[in-house]
């Protein structure tokens, strides 16, 4: 593990595996770097893959008061510090990305999720009550509210999720989801800021994902300027990480 001091001193923790050109992977809502070490075994057979915890979260700091615009000095501290040339970034994480600014020679993006038609309703005053759970020192409640009322799993299964050890680092990543829904503002696809930017990128999803998503990822693409999507199997939400790895050699490098 190594850090990196970001423009307002917070210390980001990353890792950095394999060989090849340099490809930082940016995480979506309540994921650790921890969650990528099956992503970073297979991508560090094609790349130097850059690992690293969005602030506040796993091995990296926090500094208050948050906004969106740390992030994105974050990620320029980690290109800076590993002159990584390619990014992949996920879910929630797009934003993170395409926000920045970031000079990276090509990108990838990874169902963002944007709502088009048929996709669930942004929950009422989401942010405010995410805000509200941390502020009362809950954000068990954060958790909770973002698992059933935005992602749309049934309470059941959240019930069975409280009862297994994931549940612990869940709740302890639970107030960045904060931050994650500041990025995404409204949800909607952000066509103005997609039109802005003229890095090449591919925009991936996977066959087995709701419609909605799979939308949200034709058209990110097609505001792009340089816009790409693909589909490939994989499960909800995921593509499996030998078939990233295959992907993103073949679009990359």
């Amino acid at each position: 593990m190594q850090k990196v001091a970001s423009t307002d001193g917070t210390e980001i923790a990353y890792d950095v595996a394999g060989s090849g050109p340099g490809l930082v992977l940016i995480a979506g809502a309540f994921t650790g770097r921890s969650y990528f070490t099956p992503y970073v075994e297979a991508l560090s057979t094609a790349f130097t893959v850059v690992n690293y915890d969005r602030r506040g979260r796993g091995d990296s700091g926090d500094t208050a008061p948050y906004t969106v615009e740390r992030e994105w000095e974050d990620l320029a501290a980690v290109q800076a510090a590993t002159g990584a040339r390619f990014a992949c970034a996920f879910s929630s994480g797009v934003m993170v990305l395409l926000q920045s600014g970031v000079p990276f020679e090509r990108l990838a993006v990874v169902e963002p999720p944007f709502r088009t038609e048929g996709a669930p309703p942004v929950p009422d005053r989401y942010v405010e009550r995410l805000q509200e759970f941390v502020a009362a020192g809950n954000p068990a409640g954060a958790a909770e509210l973002f698992m059933v009322e935005a992602v749309g799993q049934p309470k059941e299964v959240v019930d069975q999720i409280r009862e297994t050890p994931m549940w612990t680092g869940l709740v302890a990543m639970a107030p960045t989801l904060v931050y994650d829904a500041l990025q995404l503002r409204d949800s909607a696809v952000p066509t103005a800021l997609l039109e802005s930017i003229a890095t090449p990128t591919l925009a991936l999803f996977s066959n087995a994902s709701p419609a909605w998503l799979q939308e949200s990822v034709r058209q990110t693409a097609a505001a792009l300027p340089h816009g790409k999507a693909e589909g490939h199997e994989g499960t909800f939400h995921t593509l499996s990480p030998e078939t990233l790895t295959q992907v993103l050699a073949d679009y990359l490098v």
